[in-house]
């Protein structure tokens, strides 16, 4: 039998045995990445399976979250005061479950057409959306499946609490215990760290980096980040690095957010120092792997893979809510310094870049922390689960 691979719309035919279903969201990009990494590990331990993606905020998956993204995107936009308030809200038991049964009631026919389309043994989701849909279904008994839920912030939050989720896979064993105390039992939580796609910053060879975009070897080489979806004031973090005297060379990556990349590229040729620009690309890590510094918004998957590349990071524009939580995460354990309202940018960036001992220790704190092998984990139990229940 055939069957299909699907991420991003993307598919290819192979032969198949068991199904693996991944349902992610498109809300930003740390979500799908996880998903991305995720389906290659499984494909990796498991040649033979059927592995797909699914984006459960695409308009023809699911309109109610496909609509809930676009109201998401435009709050952050113009009253992001208030979706801290909401994040806060839902936040407590309260808040949460009323808002979390209209999600799963409303996309519950969602996630069983999903399930039968691709009779899924097992269910993934990197997002409380699917979660919600596919715990509304495991729990009316219409269908049967292993059902996981990969985390995928350094925050536990109440809107990824849903009954019938048979494994929780978070990022530290912090966010184990608050699981355990929530109720969940402990053979269900599992500390694995965030998947991401294999990264260990010893597999680049900066020479060639550098030679391939065409990079000084000589300047110091800063990597400026908004997330993929180019958010995180990055305008205003290359302004502000024009009072760095020293020259930089400033990477500038501004995710999907066209507008961003147009105004970048506008805005080098009239700065002291050498910008080069990209929008959306999976060159990331490659462009971390010849940064001495990374500047970005704290999104977890930005920050787990520059703790894989041994990256130190300035944090800044955390969307509320998890960023927030994310950003204070990361400085605890030294890896990065967040850069609070009101505080010099061009002084920090200036002060770390002349402290060679502090880049150092911040390097050393990433790879401490790094968590390289988490998709494999993750992957290695899923299959192990999925085996026993055939």
């Amino acid at each position: 039998m055939f069957d299909y691979f699907i991420f991003e719309g993307e598919e290819r035919a192979f032969m198949s045995s068991r199904s693996y279903l991944i349902v992610t969201a498109s809300i930003g990009s740390g979500h799908m990445k996880a998903a991305q990494a995720l389906a290659a590990a499984l494909l990796d331990e498991e040649p033979q399976a059927r592995v797909t993606v699914v984006d459960f905020t695409r308009r023809d998956t699911a309109w109610v979250t496909w609509f809930m993204k676009a109201v998401y995107l435009k709050m952050l936009h113009f009253v992001p005061n208030l979706y801290q308030l909401l994040y806060r809200f839902t936040g407590y038991r309260q808040g949460a479950s009323p808002v979390q049964k209209l999600i799963a009631a409303l996309t519950k026919r969602n996630m069983r057409a999903l399930v039968r389309r691709y009779a899924a043994d097992v269910v993934i989701c990197t997002h409380p959306f699917p979660e919600g849909a596919a715990s509304c279904l495991k729990e009316s008994g219409e269908e049967q499946f292993f059902f996981a839920t990969v985390l995928t912030d350094y925050s536990v939050h109440r809107m990824w609490f849903y009954p019938g989720v048979d494994a929780f896979f978070v990022a530290t064993e912090r966010m184990r215990r608050s699981l355990l105390k929530e109720g969940c039992a402990a053979a269900a939580v599992h500390s694995t760290g965030i998947p991401i796609l294999p990264l260990a910053s010893a597999l680049f060879d900066r020479a060639a980096i550098r030679k391939k975009f065409c990079l000084s070897d000589v300047l110091p080489t800063i990597l400026v980040m908004g997330g993929g979806l180019g958010l995180g004031d990055v305008a205003h973090s290359l302004e502000k690095l024009e009072d760095v005297a020293e020259e930089l060379q400033i990477l500038v990556v501004a995710g999907k957010n066209e507008r961003l990349l147009a105004w970048v590229e506008t805005y080098a040729a009239r700065s002291h120092h050498v910008i080069r620009a990209w929008g959306y690309t999976d060159e990331v890590p490659e462009l971390m792997a010849v940064a001495a510094l990374l500047i970005s918004k704290p999104g977890a998957l930005t920050i787990s893979e520059a703790w894989a590349m041994g990256v130190p990071l300035i944090l800044h524009e955390p969307i509320p809510g998890p960023e927030l939580e994310n950003a204070m995460i990361a400085s605890e354990r030294g890896t990065a310094v967040w850069l609070g309202k009101g505080e010099n940018l061009a002084a920090l960036v200036t002060g770390l870049l002349g402290d060679e001992s502090r880049l150092r220790a911040m390097r050393e704190a990433a790879c401490r922390a790094s968590r390289p092998d988490a998709a494999k984990e993750i992957a290695l139990f899923l299959q192990t689960a999925a085996a026993r229940a055939d």
